[in-house]
């Protein structure tokens, strides 16, 4: 098998496992128990905590642990919009959010909130100063991912952030797909919110962070227990939490060499595909993307016939978030930049990850021009279209 779906999930590491494996045997005791069997569990929490902080440039008492980073994204974007009656009730996001972002504000529109969706350029970049013009007296909340995760394109949060800081404006980042893969400091930024998930880096499922920075009051997400400083109740998920910090350390330690080898093994597969492939579209800007992030439409066939072709030849691939398969309707994202519905049907993620070699692109590639010519010359139009040199 060549696994080339890491933007939908990664192989949890060898030594994250490891690491989780004793909080589910001997260290099982709950985290808020006084006695030391709990106190070890609450140890390593704390441990993680320390961790994902100092990975993002925060302190400590920013990082709140969730299920994940869609519980991350709805706890940022309602409890803002919540957050701030007084100030207004105008939330300024992209076309190109995850849905975990999106359906939020779908929400909060009901309940009475107006919501500014951002166009993007052909290459799914936000352009700062749109989005500057977009905003309101009674703004409360910008939203722009930090890198998305079906085109790669790498957003400049960093512009977005001072433009939110000099207005007071709460700016809150989904950072799932960029965390653990380019280098992110909150402070640099100017970061008011951030979501992340562990099993984006190699880490295990069902858990992941928000960091909330400090002096922003936003109200608890889930109500009960008093854990995650009452802000976010119920038992922590010990193993998950220690796996995630585990995840984050070894991504750390690695980030720099990774981003270079991915780089490079991405735009070999780029080279090939547009050398060797007719009639296809790269989407994404072409160097402000993720490393490990290829995305593509090929005119002339159906995304859900190739997968389920190279899926037959052993390799796992995407058409675009995994959050969205099954789903009839082209992706969002597509749209958003500007292709036709019939383009982008026709697309193609695959997603690269350390563990990927150079023979197994060039076998992914043999692979994928052989299902391409395939179903093509089943296409009338295609047929059609080699007469105009498409």
């Amino acid at each position: 098998m060549i696994y080339l779906d890491n933007a939908a999930t990664t192989r949890t590491a060898p030594e994250v496992v490891e690491a989780m494996l004793p909080y589910f045997t001997e260290n099982y005791g709950n985290p808020g128990g006084i006695y030391s069997l709990g106190s070890a569990g609450r140890k390593a929490v704390n441990e993680a905590r320390r961790i994902l902080a100092g990975a993002l440039g925060a302190r400590q008492e920013e990082i709140y642990f969730t299920s994940g980073g869609t519980e991350a994204d709805n706890w940022a974007v309602k409890a803002a919009a919540e957050s701030r009656p007084g100030r207004g009730r105008h939330i300024v996001t992209t076309k190109i959010e995850h849905n975990a972002v999106l359906n939020a504000c779908r929400y909060l529109e009901k309940q009475g909130f107006e919501v500014t969706y951002l166009d993007v350029d052909e290459n799914g970049m936000v352009d700062p100063g749109r989005l500057k013009a977009a905003l309101r007296p009674d703004t409360i909340l910008i939203s722009v991912m930090a890198a998305n995760n079906e085109i790669g394109s790498i957003q400049p949060i960093g512009q977005i952030g001072a433009i939110a800081r000099e207005r007071d404006i709460l700016f809150h980042t989904d950072a799932v797909q960029a965390f653990g893969q380019i280098p992110l400091d909150v402070e640099a930024l100017k970061i008011d919110l951030l979501s992340a998930s562990a099993h984006k880096l190699n880490g295990p499922k069902g858990v992941g962070m928000l960091y909330i920075r400090s002096g922003i009051e936003l109200p608890a997400f889930v109500h009960g227990g008093a854990q995650e400083r009452s802000r976010r109740a119920g038992t922590e998920n010990v193993p998950g939490i220690v796996g995630f910090g585990a995840a984050v350390k070894r991504a750390l330690g690695s980030m720099e060499e990774r981003a270079e080898r991915e780089t490079q093994l991405r735009d070999h597969l780029i080279r090939r595909i547009e050398s060797e492939i007719p009639c296809c579209r790269l989407n994404g800007h072409r160097s402000k993307r993720l490393p490990g992030n290829v995305s593509f439409s090929f005119s002339y066939v159906e995304g859900e016939s190739v997968l389920i072709m190279l899926d037959m030849a052993g390799i796992c691939a995407s058409s675009g978030s995994a959050c969205t398969s099954g789903s009839p309707d082209p992706s969002h994202v597509l749209l958003a930049i500007g292709l036709k519905h019939e383009e982008a049907r026709g697309s193609l993620r695959l997603t690269l990850s350390g563990e990927n070699t150079r023979e197994e692109l060039d076998t992914a590639v043999d692979s994928l021009k052989e299902i391409i010519q395939r179903l093509r010359d089943m296409s009338p139009l295609y047929q059609e279209a080699i007469r105009t040199r498409c």
